[in-house]
């Protein structure tokens, strides 16, 4: 059943959950949201063990969006979460969701654990190359962006020719605005952040991505605190869920 929380600004981020059992809320990665996403297949295998919480991101889906953005202001539309399902919570990430989830985790909101797949971090002090990609995707819209942001992050071209024309790529389509979001959260992550994230963290990647997720998978595990490293079979930049279910219950429990 779907509920609606207003965050600190009075953006409205609406949500499910199933299950029962500890908190656990899952975090999309850019242009998708909970009508177009790998996650509510997953969210129902881990619903045997926990309360699994999804959310749209504000700007995606039922939520809405209060300008001017901030990654702050993810950061706060989570706090909001945790505090209405209850927390503390375990996060898990796919792709840029993982800021989201190490941002909430460096602030001090309640969370317990994390797990991240392929987070897409360079963790550099300052990033030109970064902040000159988010400036070319507030100029693009629509289809553009897509098309631009996919190509930039090394979407295989096979799979990007498969992407077009589907409803997947129609639904990035309307929410093309909030590439840019995820871009500039890119912009916030470096290497001091990471070591202020103390819980327990898991990362993996799929053993069919290339190697500049891998490494960077690899990277994360490194400056992390307390973190342990899994490769796992599956596809470019994902998982199966049902692969991947069984060791996020192993881990989070």
């Amino acid at each position: 059943m779907e509920a609606v929380i207003t965050s600190r600004d009075g953006t409205r981020i609406a949500y499910e959950q199933q299950g029962s059992g500890p908190t656990l809320i899952l975090i999309d990665a850019a242009g998708h949201f909970r009508a177009n996403s790998p996650l509510g297949e997953l969210a129902t295998l881990l619903a045997e063990d926990f309360t699994v919480v999804r959310y749209d991101r504000r700007g995606r889906g039922a939520s809405t969006d209060t300008p001017p953005y901030a990654p702050a202001r993810e950061v706060e539309d989570l706090a909001a979460l945790i505090d209405t399902v209850g927390g503390p919570a375990t996060l898990y990430g796919y792709s840029s969701g993982c800021l989201v989830a190490l941002h909430a985790a460096a602030a001090g909101l309640a969370v317990r654990r994390l797990a991240l797949l392929e987070p897409p971090i360079e963790p550099a002090s300052d990033n030109p190359e970064q902040r000159a990609f988010t400036a070319q995707l507030r100029r693009l819209t629509g289809a553009d962006a897509v098309e631009f942001f996919l190509t930039s992050i090394g979407v295989p071209a096979e799979t990007l020719a498969g992407m077009r024309d589907t409803p997947h790529w129609s639904a990035m389509v309307t929410v093309a605005s909030t590439l840019a979001y995820d871009s500039m959260f890119s912009e916030t992550i470096d290497a001091d952040l990471l070591r202020h994230v103390t819980a327990p963290t898991l990362v993996l990647n799929s053993a069919g991505s290339t190697t500049d997720l891998t490494h960077m998978a690899t990277v994360v595990t490194e400056l992390l605190p307390q973190a342990v490293h899994r490769s796992l079979p599956g596809e470019w930049h994902g998982v199966p869920a049902g692969t991947l279910a069984p060791v996020l219950s192993e881990f989070l429990r």
